[in-house]
């Protein structure tokens, strides 16, 4: 699996996509398949804030129910909608299937997360393959 090399990635299985001040966060192709089929995604209101290595919502599958962390700090700005009504669209496009957009209270946050390279190098510990 490719994973994007505009992204950057938490260990928890996250991506962030930066355009100016705005984060679009979503999980990543290796979270939706070890959470098998998404049936529901529990996502905070516009509005709300977040914070960095804080749960701010959670993917429920056939198999689990996962927290979802916050890549950074900031406040919700706007909610994937199509998600409520098909969550499966994760397990379909992981990478293109944002969760919530966050406006983001410190840009420099972005720079402790994962690269692609580093990610992948992570997954690939973590799963021994």
């Amino acid at each position: 699996m490719a994973y994007p090399t505009t992204y950057r990635y938490t260990k928890e299985h996250e991506w962030i996509e930066v355009e100016g001040k705005t984060g679009r966060i979503g999980i990543t192709d290796h979270a939706q398949g070890s959470l098998g089929d998404i049936v529901f995604v529990d996502i905070p209101k516009v509005g709300a804030s977040v914070q960095a290595g804080k749960v701010f919502g959670s993917v429920e599958s056939v198999k689990a129910v996962s927290d979802l962390y916050s890549p950074v700090t900031g406040t919700v700005t706007a909610v994937n909608e199509d998600l409520i009504t098909a969550p499966e669209k994760i397990n379909t496009d992981a990478h293109g299937s944002w969760i919530i957009k966050v406006e983001l209270s410190n840009a420099a946050e972005v720079e402790t997360l994962l690269d692609s390279a580093a990610y992948e190098k992570f997954v690939t510990e973590e799963t021994g393959h």
